[in-house]
């Protein structure tokens, strides 16, 4: 077994991929590619270890294209031209174009036509969000699928299926102990290469016993992610279970409990998601009671993730003790998903014709229409107009609460301009 277990366990076939079952499950989108054997040029983008090189490998065994891969951001562009050589001598070929969002100008350029033509299907993969970090000329030429993270069970599955399968997982035999599986489980946070990694680790460094046997415990499975248990919940959701133990913690304003739970997943190692929930947290359950809280949570995360553990407990400590003592307000998030239930149940409605884009029909006026009223040109900056469509008139998503002086303020002005209005 020369190659480690991640790569051993990588699908050859689209029924062998673990989790995106919203991608590649019965009837949908890229089985149904496969199925119809129309492959077309994609970028998947989530976090790491989730699938994007396993669905890439997948397609390829399942569709028998020759398959190759390419890393943006060291292999260089005579690497490229070599594979472009041999997709049209094959007369096609699938491309696993990793970092894609690194793909500097040159490489973009000769990658283009390759798209065009047919002779390449590229694959891309990013942790990047590829509507902002992947330029438009390759943005149009693909299709785009966020990949979901994977579930505990499906990381415990996988592992369960390394341990049975000799050929593509350990030729010999292996005990894992439960509380061991459930230990990678939850502290590879989804990450289901680095739990393959884990458990390669631990096994090729355990010696067998008299049986030929590998008998993996806890306590080794601690010592080769260099980890403890202690932040990890034994029925298996416990980083989910912390994470929103967390939330519910700052949002009931228990500061100690919000400690406790910052401190399970510091001590987990889960900076990421940390940084993720924190944010939320910041713009959801604090929201207009206190902006400057936003600032100091972006800037403290920001800080967290340049400066890594184990420093970056101490903003991440900041952070938590100011959101859980701030106080709260849900208003900005609730009028924003009042507005989203409404253009759901309604639809796009006619735009009133004043505040539409004027450029087209050659108007020069301020504000683009001529029957639209400029409010800076008013003493008060504001004037009576209408802005809503007309099947929303008098709608009102916003309600402000008083827990904080700045939305205070913003009520008050609410309050006159709603006066002004009627």
């Amino acid at each position: 077994m020369s190659e480690n277990l991640a790569i051993r366990m990588r699908p050859t076939s689209i029924d062998q991929i673990i989790g995106q079952q919203h991608l590649v499950g019965p009837g949908k989108i890229i089985r149904r590619m496969v199925e119809a054997n129309r492959l077309s040029s994609m970028i998947l983008y989530g976090p790491p270890g989730i699938g994007k090189t396993s669905i890439a490998s997948a397609i390829a065994g399942t569709t028998k294209y020759a398959f190759r891969t390419f890393n943006a951001t060291v292999d260089s562009k005579k690497r490229l031209q070599e594979i472009a050589e041999e997709a049209k001598f094959s007369g096609g070929l699938v491309l696993l174009l990793d970092e894609i969002h690194r793909l500097d100008k040159t490489k973009q350029d000769f990658l283009l036509p390759l798209l065009e033509n047919g002779f390449i299907t590229m694959i891309g993969a990013t942790t990047e969000n590829p509507f902002f970090s992947v330029t438009p000329a390759i943005r149009s030429r693909v299709q785009i699928f966020e990949l979901e993270p994977l579930s505990n069970d499906d990381i415990r599955s996988a592992i369960q299926t390394a341990l049975s399968d000799s050929e593509r997982g350990f030729d010999f035999p292996v005990e894992l102990d439960d509380d061991a599986l459930d230990f990678i489980v939850t502290s590879t946070n989804g990450d289901l290469r680095s739990a393959y990694n884990s458990l390669d680790l631990a096994v090729l460094s355990t010696p067998e016993d008299k049986k030929g046997k590998r008998h993996i415990t806890l306590e080794i499975m601690e010592n080769s992610l260099q980890k403890s248990y202690i932040s990890i919940d034994k029925d298996g959701d416990g980083h989910y279970d912390v994470l929103s133990a967390l939330q519910k913690s700052i949002r009931g304003s228990d500061v100690n409990a919000s400690l406790h739970y910052a401190a399970r997943l510091i001590e987990a190692g889960d900076l990421p998601s940390l940084a993720r929930r924190l944010t939320v947290i910041a713009y959801e359950d604090i929201g207009l009671a206190n902006p400057d809280a936003q600032i100091h949570t972006v800037t403290a995360m920001e800080a967290a993730q340049k400066i890594g553990f184990p420093e970056a407990r101490i903003p991440i400590a900041n952070a938590v003790i100011d959101l859980a003592l701030s106080p709260k307000s849900n208003s900005a998030y609730e009028a924003m998903d009042a507005a989203l239930t409404d253009l759901r149940k309604k639809g796009s409605l006619p735009i009133p014709r004043h505040l539409r884009d004027g450029h087209y029909t050659g108007s020069k006026e301020l504000g683009n229409s001529k029957d639209y009223k400029y409010p800076h040109a008013y003493p008060e900056k504001w004037v009576k107009q209408q802005y809503l469509p007309d099947k929303l008139l008098h709608t009102n998503y916003f309600e402000a609460n008083e827990t904080g002086k700045y939305e205070r303020a913003l009520k008050a002005n609410k309050e006159r301009i709603d006066k002004l209005s009627h």
